[in-house]
This record gives structure tokens, sequence and C-alpha cells, in this order.
């Protein structure tokens, strides 16, 4: 008989904790006992997986003896609370907050771009990456092996879905308000998000860019493993629920075609190549990453103003590759350590 392993997910009720339950229920991961975990006001709903029907327990008061696996989707401040008493009591605990993500003791994993770094984990936390940061890596990773990326210049297209269900029921609201000839008030957001671009995610920093935007930073450098790359970001929430895009301008060490670029990324794991030059022949959120789990990229050209350049266009979804596809694919790698 295969093993089978004890999983918790922290967060299990929000978008990303629904997310996480369908894609270890497509994947098929090895669940013995599961165990839904969230605050105590959602405590004793019941969530469907797979034939059964799970009761939400309060995190609060829940013992992680015995718990193989915690996926943590519940914010940052409940990330830095709980997820070291998950650790001490034993299981590896794969984080989507940023809680850890810059700890030097804490890897920070891409499953298809440094899956090696899961197994070095002193603390038994492994951080999942920024969902924007995500997709980027993994297009970018097998350029970067090929000829070093110097330079990173993105402006990201940022859907609502990347702030929680709030954001998504705000776009909604407002959508359903205007097309009635009715005014709006923005809460979850600062201005008005429907039929609407906002050039701001996360607080501004004193360097005038975003936290959103120095996670780009930040976090590319350390899952590449090269502090010597250059990252300028721009981060944009737009109307869309489902997935998100970026404009990406890369500057190279060496010289690459845009013919070796495409043929890296049809190569690559995890990504998708739509690239045809005619109407419709590039990825979108809706019509290709929603509900999908590939990077597509498209729009592949060598950039006209630089010797070196090359210009990309990136989308996924941002709640599955994003955030639950890659926490499982990790929960994975810790499964095949193990067997």
């Amino acid at each position: 008989m295969s093993k089978t392993y004890t999983v918790a997910i922290v967060g299990a009720t929000g978008a990303v904790g629904e997310a996480m339950l369908s894609v270890l229920a497509e994947r098929q991961f090895p669940i013995g006992k599961l165990h839904l975990l969230a605050s105590a006001r959602s405590a004793g709903e019941k969530i469907e997986y797979g034939a059964r029907k799970v009761v939400v327990e309060d995190l609060a008061t829940f013992d992680p003896a015995g718990v193989d696996i915690a996926l943590f989707s519940a914010g940052g401040a409940i990330s830095k609370e709980y997820a070291p008493k998950f650790a001490a009591a034993g299981a590896v605990v794969i984080d989507n907050s940023s809680a850890f993500r810059y700890d030097d003791d804490v890897p920070l994993v891409v499953s298809e771009v440094n899956p090696e770094q899961a197994a070095n984990r002193p603390r038994g936390i492994i951080a999942n990456p920024n969902c924007s940061t995500m997709q980027m890596l993994v297009a970018l990773a097998p350029i970067h092996r090929a000829v070093g990326i110097e330079r990173i210049n993105v402006a990201t297209y940022q859907s609502v879905s990347g702030a929680g269900r709030s954001g998504m029921e705000e776009l909604g609201r407002q959508t359903a308000a205007m097309l009635g000839f009715q005014t709006v008030e923005p809460k979850k957001f600062a201005v008005q998000i429907a039929f609407n671009l906002i050039p701001q995610i996360d607080d501004f920093l004193d360097n005038g860019y975003t936290k959103e935007e120095m996670k780009l930073v930040w976090e590319t450098r350390k899952i590449l493993g090269d502090d010597r790359i250059q990252v300028n970001p721009t981060a944009v929430r737009v109307p869309v629920f489902y997935g998100h895009s970026e404009a990406v301008h890369l500057e190279t060490r060496g010289k690459i075609s845009a013919a070796d670029a495409r043929a890296l990324l049809e190569a690559a794991p995890g990504v998708e190549v739509v690239d045809d030059r005619a109407p419709g022949g590039y990825p979108t959120p809706v019509t290709h990453a929603a509900g999908t789990d590939p990077v597509y990229v498209g729009r592949i050209r060598e950039d006209l103003s630089h010797p070196r350049g090359l210009d990309l266009w990136i989308v996924s979804d941002n709640i599955r590759k994003g955030a639950a596809l890659n926490a499982v694919q990790l929960a994975e790698l810790v499964v095949k350590e193990r067997s």
C-alpha cells in the first residue's frame, strides 16, 4: 500500500486555500488525513474534498502534532505566529505569504526553477514566491541559464484575485453598479477598480517603489541565485478577475535571438508558448490563463532599442500557478524525498 500523509491547509476558506484543495485532488496527492484550518468564525463549516466533506477546524486551538505537510495561505501575520509551531511539531511548512521569503535559512522555491533548494530547509519551512515573480521566473530561468540576464524591465498587469476574495467582490460590485449607471465607492482598493487601472499594489516604500514591486527585485535575485541582476518593476492592478500579465523587457549578458529564445521556452517545464504573429495569436488572462496551470509566453521579439534586448509577454493564473499549484508541487517534492 502506498504511503499517505497528514496534510493541513491553513487559510482553507480563502481563494488560494480553495484552489489548493482543487489542485491536491486533481493531482491525486497522497492524503491520508486532511485538516482544514481557519479562524474561529469559519470553524464548523464543511468543505468538499473529493467524495468527502471535511469540517473546518479553528486554527487557534488546533494541535499540529502528527501533521506531515502544512500549506499556509492565511497572510503574513498568521504565518509568523503559527508556521514555527507547525514546524516544531514536525511538519514541513510551505508558506504562501511573504513572512519568510527573505530569510537566509528559508528556501524560496519555484518548482520548475530551483527545486533542489526545497530540501535545504533548516527551519522546516519552504517559502512560496510572490505570484508575479513566480510566473516571470518560470519563463526567464532558461534564458538566464543560457546567456545570463543583466537587467529586467517589467510592467505587471495584475488581476484583482491577487487581492483575495474581497478584491474580486469589489470589482464585481463596482462593475454591476456602473453598468446600472450608479456611482461607486472604493473600499478594498484606494480608487475605483472597475473600468480603471491602479498603478499601486501594496504599500509605498521610501524609494518610491511599492512593496509588490520590490518583491520582484528581491525574489528574482534569491531564486536565480544572482545578486547582479537588475530589476526595474512597475506593478499595476487591472480589472481582470483571474490571471496576471507581464510585459517583460530583458537585457541579456550574451546575445540571444528571438528564435533561440522561443526554442528554449518551448522546451522549458511549465511553459507554453503562444506566439503567432496574427490577431489572437498571443496569450491573455481570459483566453488562456484563467483556471489553467501553465505559464504562457508570447510576443517574443528582439528589442529594437538594445543590441542584447529581448521582449516577452508572460501570462499565468495567479491563484493556480502563482500560489496553489506551486505550493502543491513543493509538497510533492517533499513526498519524493520520503519515498
